[in-house]
């Protein structure tokens, strides 16, 4: 080996020059830089991943016995031994090079200037190595740490006679420090820490392809155990000692190999040592690895699904070996019989015949029944989980699988535990063989910042939040899906609908439309009333519906409230679709879904179902919302102490429209603001909404003056508060100060373990609005890193709205911190007034919706138009080019 990869480095055997350790060194680095360089050919043209790190390893041995014949007698009596990965003889192309010298506390002191020597010649070399020089007794002491230990199980001689192998090898025995319990037992342990680093999923955007769940390095431990209790840590040697089955053997050296061919390509194109696969070199390796744009996948989406799959494989893999090794070592226990064909072993489900498992789907469903029924177990017996691993390629896709297996699946969506089998079957493998569609996304990534989770690990979390709802648990998060699950007919039928929502993704076309098509095929297949089977579909296809309209439609307005009731048609629908909505945006990211949310969904959904009630022929008019909010807030004030006269003068500083676009209670509270305040000309008051990250509504009322929107968006984003929602209305004009603004803003702090005070805000915005405002400029903020490879062209609309007063300006860009600040500050600039403002983020993409005016309170000119246009793509993207 080590002739092979010198031969590939420079054409023949390397040969030590004579002229100084400077001179050799810089032929050494010369000749590792030309096998790295016929090492990256030889990746790119798919050569044997396991032969290259084995020959990278075999060049980098051959250098080091020449530094180490150049700097030390062969009488020196130490050992030089690799260790830890380069102990294993792998290298990839920029992997530590972990070295120990082996020699008594007298060589150290003879030689110590030597192996100094010794060391800075490597690096020299471009040899970036660490060394440890101890004696036998001292790595015993070291060793006392099980990561030493693990990095000495695994050395390999460079320069050594076999009496300095075998006294290390003897010293490190089981019998002598660390016994295989303790062993296993601490690197349990530490897996477990090192995967909650990661959030417990391999589903990371950025994952880490050695340490992150189902990485190399959940292999290599495995390997560790086996060589501890064992004797031999390659995983043939678990083949042979009926630790592992040959489908499992055959799957890990599978995925072995492809994890580590994208950990060999990662550390070319980073060209550092590096283990995460960050967004700065997804698209870079996905294009070395060959991997090309389709209609359907980005190549980058494509590499990455094959890793979230080959992780997805080693974490079931690692689970059940760990059981088995876990057996090994504590026994089987006493067994606790439950039927005739399952019981628990050490409260671990086991099939009381593993060969009965193996004779068809009708038994795994009855093993995932059984699983249900039994909370009370650890998890599945590792013997079984391999029994039904084997019985995988048996388990027919639906459409090809008889009525009667049908039925059984559609049982365990009624039985208990209803989601946790689902997840069961997923993690297992069994969901994508009985559903093709949902094997297509397992495992499948979309490029951007906004799904933070693969398809399938989405589905899931919606299942999860679903299956909350169902538990009548009162969470602080969603305020009112509890009370409105109880009202459901037919669980399952929320349940079909969450599982099928987004399993058209990656296929090209409208997932929505093809997801339904898929649920109707299922539902008709799985003999589902042709009724239910009408809600999956249009769940399906209108899982969208509510979190767009309530996300980028004005739902104060009766007319919005009525286009969205007349496509939900009935309350069975909405309530479903509200379920669904906010489960879905909670499971798609753990950042996305905010009280804000919560509010909006919920205020919806009240509003629609008022609508349902009244009867879609009876749409609510304007003058009849303004007449209810009114009264409503009246008896609220009126609660509060205020008699009818005070109420009504303080209204008559509100603008009408407000009582058209609040609730009952935001009137309520701004009235109550006026009050305290006084004669003041500026009305400034915050109220916190939710102790649970539900932010702040702030409400600015004052004399109009240009600039006022533009200072009081700067102001808020400046003290750390992202806007929500903006609506600036124009107040009643007072004595002496001219027209008025009366503007409301739904805030959340950006940092929200350090949100700003409700008197820091209010102090806050009275600084700013005191004095010149033009003097308030945006901040300056240093783009996040992610966010340059997710650049979106901007995309700017400006329309007149249909009663000719205003314009409507759409914003499609890549969000940023203090965009919207810079935006305001634009639109000072032009003179442009805002009327209302409507903030959307989805993770890298910002859409934001303006209602804007001139400066004479009309609708944007042409001209006016083009202007504003240029302004904002320079603020945003640069000069407009051509």
């Amino acid at each position: 080996m080590v002739d092979a990869a010198s031969t590939l480095a420079d054409g023949g055997p390397a040969s030590v020059p004579p002229d100084g350790d400077a001179a050799w060194a810089a032929g050494a680095r010369a000749s590792l830089a030309r096998t790295d360089a016929a090492l990256a050919t030889a990746f790119d043209r798919g050569d044997d991943v396991d032969r290259l790190v084995a020959m990278r390893a075999a060049a980098v041995d051959d250098l080091i016995r020449q530094a180490w014949a150049r700097c030390l007698p062969a009488d020196a009596g130490a050992s030089l031994h690799a260790v830890g990965g380069y102990g294993r003889g792998e290298l990839f192309p920029q992997s530590d090079i972990d070295l120990l010298v082996l020699a008594d506390d007298a060589a150290q002191a003879r030689y110590g200037d030597a192996l100094s020597r010794f060391l800075a010649v490597l690096w020299d070399a471009g040899l970036q190595a660490s060394q440890a020089v101890r004696s036998v007794e001292q790595c015993i002491e070291a060793a006392d740490d099980q990561t030493v230990l693990t990095a000495l199980m695994e050395s390999r001689a460079l320069v050594a006679d076999a009496g300095a192998t075998d006294a290390l090898r003897t010293a490190i025995s089981p019998e002598r420090i660390w016994s295989a319990r303790d062993y296993f037992n601490a690197k349990r342990e530490e897996q477990a820490w090192r995967h909650a680093r990661y959030g417990d999923t391999s589903d990371n955007l950025e994952p880490n392809l050695k340490d992150g769940p189902g990485g190399l390095r959940d292999i290599q431990t495995l390997r560790w155990m086996a060589q501890r209790m064992l004797g031999s840590g390659n995983l043939e040697s678990m083949l042979a000692f009926g630790q592992i089955g040959a489908v499992e053997f055959d799957t890990l050296e599978r995925e072995r190999k492809a994890l580590s061919r994208l950990r060999f390509g990662l550390h070319l194109v980073a060209g550092r040592r590096e283990e995460r696969l960050r967004f700065d070199y997804q698209k870079l390796l996905a294009a070395r690895l060959g991997h090309t744009d389709d209609a359907d996948n980005l190549a980058v989406e494509q590499m990455m699904q094959g890793f979230y799959r080959s992780a997805g494989r080693v974490l079931r893999i690692n689970d059940r070996l760990l059981q088995r090794f876990e057996e090994q070592l504590e026994g089987e226990g006493e067994t606790e019989v439950l039927d005739d064909h399952f019981e628990l072993r050490r409260a671990y489900l086991a099939a009381r015949d593993r060969a009965r498992l193996l004779d068809g789907t009708a038994q795994v469903f009855e093993l995932f029944a059984a699983w249900a029924a039994h909370a009370q177990s650890r998890g599945l017996h590792s013997m079984t989980a391999w029994t039904l691993a084997e019985t995988l390629p048996s388990i027919p896709a639906y459409p090809d699988a008889s009525p009667e297996l049908r039925e059984q699946f559609m049982q365990l969506l009624r039985g208990p535990q209803p989601v946790k089998t689902l997840e069961r079957m997923a993690r297992l493998g069994v969901l994508g063989r009985w559903i093709p569609a949902f094997a297509q996304v397992s495992g499948r990534m979309q490029f951007d910042l906004f799904h933070v989770y693969t398809v399938d690990q989405h589905t899931l979390a919606v299942l999860r939040n679903l299956a909350l709802f169902a538990s009548g648990q009162t969470d602080d998060r969603f305020s009112i899906a509890h009370t409105i699950w109880p009202s459901l007919r037919k669980p399952e039928l929320m349940l079909l609908a969450g599982l099928f929502h987004d399993i058209g993704k990656g296929r090209g076309g409208d997932h929505s439309e093809l997801g339904a098509v898929d649920a109707r095929e299922f539902c008709a297949a799985h003999g589902v009333s042709e009724a239910d089977t009408a809600l999956i579909e249009w769940l399906v296809r209108k899982h969208l519906l509510m979190s767009v309209t309530a996300q980028k439609q004005d739902i104060t307005d009766p007319e919005v409230i009525h286009r969205f009731a007349t496509e939900v048609a009935d309350r069975e629908r909405l309530d479903h679709l509200y379920l669904l909505t906010c489960a879905d945006i909670a499971g798609t990211s753990p950042k996305l879904w905010n009280a804000w949310k919560d509010r909006l969904l919920a205020d919806l959904h009240t509003a629609t179902r008022f609508a349902l009630r009244r009867g879609l022929e009876n749409p609510v008019a304007a003058d009849e919302r303004i007449v209810e909010n009114r009264s409503v807030a009246h008896g609220l004030l009126f609660a509060e102490g205020l008699d009818s006269a005070t109420v009504d003068a303080l209204f008559a500083r509100m603008p009408r429209e407000n009582f058209l676009r609040s609730r009952p209670d935001q009137i309520a509270w701004q009235a109550l603001a006026l009050r305290d305040a006084g004669d003041a000309a500026t009305v400034i008051s915050a109220r916190l909404l939710s102790r649970h990250g539900g932010g702040c509504e702030v409400l600015v009322c004052t004399p109009d003056r240009d600039g006022l929107f533009a200072a009081i968006v700067i102001t808020l984003d400046r003290l750390g508060l992202a806007i929500q929602q903006a609506r600036a209305l124009d107040g009643p004009a007072l004595d002496g100060h001219g027209s008025t603004i009366f503007d409301t803003f739904h805030v959340l702090p950006v940092d929200a373990a350090n949100p700003p005070s409700i008197v820091q805000i209010e102090a806050g915005l009275r600084r700013a609005l005191t004095g010149d405002l033009d003097r308030l400029l945006p901040s300056r903020r240093t783009q996040p890193r992610h966010l340059k490879h997710f650049r979106i062209s901007p995309r700017i609309g400006l329309e007149t709205t249909s009663d000719g007063r205003h314009t409507q300006l759409s914003l499609i860009c890549t969000d940023r911190p203090g965009l919207l600040a810079d935006v305001a500050h634009v639109l000072r600039c032009q003179r442009v007034r805002v009327q209302d403002a409507r903030i959307a983020t989805f993770g890298e993409r910002a859409e934001d919706l303006f209602l804007i005016a001139s400066a004479g309170d009309t609708a944007l000119d042409d001209a006016q138009c083009a202007t504003l246009r240029d302004a904002l793509r320079t603020a945003l993207d640069g000069p407009p080019k051509g």
